[in-house]
């Protein structure tokens, strides 16, 4: 699959012969420079956009409409509505698809529960902290009821602490809730600690250039995870094909 975009001054290729699987209930993650393709390669994959030539299927669906009704799309910015409560904002999803308010946020509550929001649901936006505002986003995300989950550099706004609590968050969440996971990102350590496979996109236009096996033992903290012989070698790795 290619991907080009006219631009003013002529033909830009964002993505070049690329190939990608992932399997059900895989997470998948998808690490590369700024400007590499990663969040083009999202964008087709949820039907926001077409390829230019080969063919893009998501839960068996093929046209852009199908792989839409497949794919829930977690942009990098949280993109709360600042007028609504946070429980409401994570309770659009299940709204948008004709479910009533009331219902919607009954489907919201276990999860804000879950996810440690329970005393936030009424807060707006504005008064909840960075990891906050993308676990309500990753609730929406959720509550959308796809089968595929699409997540573009979730905590890429937010400093390493609350990164690394929230990467660890994140791999429980998706263990309770499994979906077929596309991670993107430029953090090799993310990727590697969250995901079953890793492929290494190269500058643009971004095709693959190396995969990696990353399915380490998750029993493990992540501290010692992070610094696991094993986890170094895939990191050193990633790192030199990103290089």
């Amino acid at each position: 699959m290619s991907k080009k975009f006219r631009t003013k001054t002529g033909e830009v290729t964002a993505l070049r012969e690329l190939t990608l699987e992932a399997a059900t209930g895989e997470r998948l993650g998808i690490v590369g420079r700024s400007g590499c393709g990663k969040s083009t390669l999202l964008e087709l994959v949820c039907g926001l956009q077409e390829p230019t030539t080969g063919t893009i299927a998501a839960g068996g669906g093929r046209s852009a409409a199908a792989r839409l009704a497949q794919c829930a799309l977690m942009p990098q910015r949280d993109l709360l509505l600042p007028w609504r409560s946070a429980l409401d904002n994570a309770a659009l999803a299940p709204e948008l698809k004709g479910v009533r308010r009331r219902e919607a946020r009954a489907m919201a509550e276990p999860l804000f529960e879950r996810f440690g929001l329970e005393e936030f649901s009424r807060a707006k936006p504005a008064e909840l902290s960075g990891g906050m505002r993308q676990r309500v986003s990753f609730a929406r995300t959720l509550l959308a009821g796809k089968p595929v989950l699409l997540l573009d550099e979730p905590f890429g706004s937010l400093d390493s602490i609350t990164r690394a609590e929230l990467q660890e968050w994140l791999d429980g969440a998706l263990r309770a809730e499994p979906r077929t996971t596309l991670l993107v990102t430029h953090d090799v350590e993310e990727a590697l600690f969250l995901c079953d496979r890793v492929l290494i996109l190269s500058r643009r236009p971004g095709t693959v250039r190396a995969e990696l096996g990353a399915g380490l033992e998750r029993s493990l903290p992540r501290s010692e995870r992070v610094t696991s012989p094993e986890f170094t070698l895939l990191k050193e790795r990633a790192l030199e094909a990103l290089a």
